[in-house]
């Protein structure tokens, strides 16, 4: 899976989508949460990583998985 996890949070007023690591890569700024999880969504996607959706509080609403995932889990 590649590093840096696709987190779409509400900053400033605004939402944006951000890659965590070092140096946190701010993915654009979006006036409604939609638009912002339908671009982090897709960011993830390419990148073939897990997208975090926060709430507006900054806790944790969803989160899904674009890559590498085990062919078996236990179950």
């Amino acid at each position: 899976m590649a590093s840096g996890y696709v987190h779409t949070v509400y900053k400033g007023g605004q939402w944006t989508n951000e890659v965590e690591g070092g140096d946190a890569q701010t993915l654009g700024k979006f006036d409604t949460k939609e638009m912002a999880v339908a671009a982090g969504r897709k960011r993830a996607i390419d990148r073939k990583t897990e997208h975090v959706i926060h709430d507006m509080d900054g806790a944790i609403s969803d989160r899904n998985s674009y890559g590498n995932d085990p062919d078996h889990r236990p179950g």
